[in-house]
Order: C-alpha cells, then sequence, then structure tokens
C-alpha cells in the first residue's frame, strides 16, 4: 500500500535587497507582508491557512535584487493561484512614501510557491 506524501505549507517573503533598508525597517515590512498573506489566506482558503498554522506556520524570507523582479514573481504567484500581498512603505522613516518593499507569498503548497522563489538566496 502506498503511502500519500503530507502536504508542506509556508510563506514567503520576498525582500527588495536594492533599497538597503536597515534591520528593523526590513522586520517591519516583512511583519506586513506576512500579516497581510496569512489574513487573506484566512478569509479565501481557509483550509490551506489552517494546515499552515497546524503545521507551525512556516515563514521564510528571501532577497531579490530590483522592484521588476518583485512584480516578476508576483505574476508568477498569482498564475499558480497563490495568495500574495505587495507591501509599499508609508515613508514616515527611511523610504520615500509609497515604496514597494517586499512581496509576500503564501501561505501555500510549499512545493507550488518553490516553483517561484525556490532559486532566489536566502535574505540575511
Amino acid at each position: 500500500m502506498e503511502s500519500a506524501v503530507p502536504v508542506e505549507f509556508k510563506l514567503v517573503v520576498v525582500v527588495r535587497e536594492d533599497l538597503e533598508m536597515s534591520c528593523g525597517k526590513v522586520a517591519v515590512q516583512v511583519a506586513h507582508a506576512a500579516v497581510e498573506c496569512a489574513i487573506e489566506c484566512y478569509r479565501k482558503q481557509r483550509p490551506v491557512y489552517n494546515a499552515w498554522k497546524n503545521q507551525g506556520a512556516k515563514k521564510v524570507v528571501v532577497k531579490t535584487r530590483s522592484l521588476e523582479e518583485l512584480l516578476k514573481l508576483k505574476k508568477r504567484a498569482e498564475d499558480l493561484g497563490l495568495i500574495t500581498a505587495l507591501i509599499s512603505d508609508a515613508g514616515r522613516t527611511e523610504l520615500a512614501p509609497g515604496t514597494t518593499t517586499c512581496l509576500g507569498i503564501g501561505p501555500g503548497p510549499a512545493q507550488l510557491i518553490d516553483r517561484v522563489t525556490g532559486s532566489l538566496p536566502l535574505y540575511r
């Protein structure tokens, strides 16, 4: 008898490295993306949200080089039916108002999200 392979769920946040944000700024922008994605998933894909949360709500932060690359990733994720949240800064501290800082993708099946972000390096 074959055993079913369990589906792993995760949420990935892609940060623009070209903005050279402080660690604190990056942390806040990533938090915005994670919260927005989680809320949207809870509203629209409750079983996915529940599975992700029950598995420990895995989150991964990766980086990309530019806004153009970020927007391509957003389109690719949406074409696969994944939840996305594009985050723009309010402009109260380090960045000009409306600067797009990061992209949240998921929660969703890790295998599907990896088709979008799997080749990106971890944010360090």
